[in-house]
């Protein structure tokens, strides 16, 4: 078992509304928000950070293992995944909870609104990493307060590497905090807006985090991303989408390719193009998990793309 992912398993209810928060929300009057958005498009989505990275991790041909807590009312995400080959070895049930809950509402602009309802998330403090399963690499994702510290000094201490992603689970931690999980971590993987985050909190710049760690990945939607890497700076194109369907879950599909990247021993500018594809490939269907294809077809899209195959 080279990958252990330890973070959500979810249900998403995802909602869109067919228009701009920005068109009805009152800049003056935030101090006393009350609005409501009619969403007549609903879908309801098996997700969760480690979720999303096996099920992309699953299309690519890697194997991985979850580290996670979820409730009573798993049973048909539990079908999912062995449906879809994914082990739920690490997966353990909570009585009398449920299941981390995200309800999101997505408008025209592929802006959020996000409310998420922790369950046996919170919980996941009380399970360890199993340090003797053979575990090669490892993630620390967005999860309750008390597993993200826990399991990153479960991986530091017995010298695995892994990815520090902190995602929406960057306000649970003060500047100290931050700083100890970078020091701790080989790599750190943002968006744009939790890079900005990071960076004021912690006091540190984008080059003292890649000195810090291996590598320092930020994405930035239309925009790319980055990868600060020993010294090295490589600025990765986006690839254009076959169409913009729905943004819930492409950062999960990006970091699923950094790890294939890096299982398998590739540099970083081919690692960040391939998460770059699956990204784009994810955007174009609605759902964290709705989404196929295969290594062969990324190896081909791959060269298509940016001209050679890896």
């Amino acid at each position: 078992m080279p990958v252990l992912l330890c973070g959500s398993l979810a249900f998403d209810t995802v909602m869109v509304f067919q228009g701009r928060f920005q068109e009805h929300i009152l800049p003056d009057r935030i101090h006393m928000l009350s609005v409501a958005f009619l969403v007549p498009e609903m879908r309801r989505n098996f997700g969760g950070v480690a979720g999303n990275i096996a099920y992309n991790l699953s299309l690519l041909g890697e194997s991985s293992e979850i580290l996670a807590t979820v409730g009573e009312d798993f049973a048909p995400y539990a079908t999912w995944l062995d449906r879809c080959g994914i082990s739920r070895r690490f997966v353990t049930t909570m009585p009398d909870t449920y299941t981390a809950q995200a309800f999101i509402t997505t408008d025209l602009d592929d802006n959020q609104i996000t409310a998420f309802h922790p369950g046996a998330m919170s919980l996941s403090g009380t399970v360890e990493v199993p340090t003797n399963a053979g575990v090669r690499l490892g993630l620390v994702g967005p999860d309750s307060r008390d597993g993200m510290i826990q399991h990153a000094s479960e991986f530091k201490a017995a010298g695995i590497p892994f990815i520090f992603d902190v995602g929406q689970g960057l306000p649970m931690f003060d500047g100290a905090e931050l700083r100890q999980f970078i020091d701790q971590a080989d790599w750190v993987v943002v968006n744009d807006y939790e890079g900005q985050l990071l960076e004021e909190r912690t006091g540190l710049s984008a080059t003292d985090i890649a000195q810090r760690c291996r590598a320092y990945i930020v994405t930035r939607g239309a925009q790319g991303s980055i990868v600060y890497a020993q010294g090295e700076t490589h600025d990765i194109p986006v690839v254009s989408p076959e169409r913009i369907a729905d943004p819930t879950g492409c950062g999960d599909a990006y970091r699923a390719g950094l790890i294939f990247g890096l299982v398998n021993g590739l540099d970083w500018a081919t690692t960040a193009r391939i998460a770059s594809l699956i990204g784009s490939i994810k955007i174009a269907h609605h759902g964290t998990q709705n989404h196929r294809f295969t290594l062969d077809e990324i190896k081909d899209r791959f060269a298509a793309t940016f001209g050679y195959r890896f």
